[in-house]
């Protein structure tokens, strides 16, 4: 076996592998080794043919697709030894240029190599500022909902529809004053203001009283799901029977203590307050890493091998996929209903694709200039996630984890850091 690289253009190195006629015809008996019990010829049994019989009766490149794959796997990784390519991607065979046991084999293969980043200014990005502050109308916000939540219905022995009660109904639809299949329903509570009904409906309630009967005039939607009713005004007969209101209880001690775990009003709102100010501080502290890490990425130079990118849309096409299946939907089906066929869902893919693999290699490179390294203590709190997460004891668990999971745990905690150093490293925007 010789390789030689052919060249190297945008980070996509091409190399040429030459098997000789030796290692090439090992391959091929390994290939009929695999493969000789499936082939039947007359006058011997099955699995004992000789391999020239077998070529000579189904042709002398029967053996062929297996025996490429018993030959390129070893002599790619023979390749890259001697080339010292270090390749980031999978090889994409790309011609066969001979192939036979008299002559051998050459192979055209790319593969993308790890391409040169050039750094920008990473640090001093622009961020809106981390400090947090919760206003009395936030805390109150909070509180109504608490209340709405806890709220209980009362019927009404008198009194008109509102917005926000529950109402009790019977109905019947008409079009072209005949009534329509799926139009009629009776004792039946709808929530007005729930949007549950088709637009314009449970706004014409508003104002009858208990006893009273309402004509609502509505127009079906265009995309309405049954064909006869798409876009077509209807009239609706409406009875309204009962209605039921929210009743909110008091904002107090008591409340305090049937609601949550504390004993006063005041507790539950410092809680609510805490709370709020944690989910807002990190909610800002999302969008400050992203706005770090968007400013070094602007700010770098690279150029992603097109073998990378694709490797990344068939990774992100499969997830997809498999999250369809989770639904019940096969990832043809899916194409089917959104009228989109699979080279425009994998184009739309590509920019996002490029995007990210971009980000990776720059937050990467980021952290070696920095020298950022990931502790013993570091590696074993993120193992005790995983370990706890499964059942399992940690340090039987540690044991296990073979040397790429280990490595995979250090780069997710390096990352980590990088990117908490952007965000320590940025400036605050200047409020106008």
């Amino acid at each position: 076996m010789s390789a030689t690289v052919e060249s190297i253009e945008k980070n996509i190195a091409t190399l040429k592998i030459e098997i000789s006629p030796e290692e090439y015809s090992k391959a091929v008996k390994k290939s009929y080794d695999k493969n000789k019990k499936r082939f039947s010829v007359p006058g011997f049994r099955k699995g004992k043919v000789p391999k020239q019989v077998i070529e000579s009766y189904y042709g002398k490149n029967v053996f062929m697709e297996d025996a490429i794959d018993f030959a390129f796997a070893p002599a790619y990784t023979s390749a890259l030894e001697e080339t010292e390519i270090k390749p980031v991607t999978r090889p994409d065979l790309e011609n066969i240029e001979k192939i036979s046991e008299e002559e051998g084999a050459t192979f055209i293969v790319k593969v993308g190599v790890k391409p040169e980043i050039k750094l920008g200014d990473y640090k001093g990005a622009e961020v809106d500022s981390l400090e947090v502050e919760i206003t009395d109308e936030e805390i109150a916000a909070d509180l109504a909902k608490m209340q709405d939540q806890n709220a209980r219905l009362v019927t009404l022995e008198a009194g008109e529809v509102k917005d926000g009660a529950t109402v009790t109904i019977d109905y019947e639809g008409f079009l072209n004053e005949e009534p329509f299949i799926g139009g009629k329903d009776t004792d039946y509570d709808l929530v007005i203001g729930s949007g549950t009904f088709i637009p314009g409906f449970e706004e014409q309630l508003i104002g009858t009283k208990i006893g009273e009967e309402a004509t609502v005039n509505v127009t079906f939607p265009d995309e309405y799901h049954a064909e006869n009713l798409k876009g077509q005004a209807v009239v609706f007969k409406v009875a309204v029977k009962g209605i039921k209101e929210k009743e909110l209880p008091e904002l107090d001690d008591d409340f305090a203590k049937d609601t949550s775990e504390f004993d006063t009003l005041d507790e539950l709102k410092a809680d609510v307050a805490a709370r709020l100010k944690d989910a807002k501080t990190a909610e800002l502290r999302k969008a400050a890493e992203i706005a770090a890490v968007n400013f070094a990425v602007e700010n770098a130079e690279i150029d992603v091998p097109y073998l990378m990118i694709e490797e990344e849309v068939d990774n992100n096409l499969q997830n997809f996929e498999n999250q369809m299946k989770q639904q019940g939907i096969s990832l043809d089906d899916y194409f089917k209903y959104t009228n989109v066929n699979r080279e425009d869902f994998r184009n739309n893919l590509k920019e996002d694709a490029e995007r990210n693999i971009k980000t990776e290699l720059i937050l990467s490179k980021i952290g070696e200039m920095e020298a950022l390294e990931a502790t013993e203590e570091e590696v074993d709190e993120e193992i005790k996630v995983f370990a706890d997460a499964y059942g399992h004891d940690f340090e039987e668990y540690k044991k296990g984890l073979q040397e790429r999971m280990l490595d995979y745990i250090k780069a997710n905690i390096i990352r980590r850091k990088t990117v908490e150093m952007l965000v320590d490293a940025a400036t605050t925007k200047i409020s106008e």
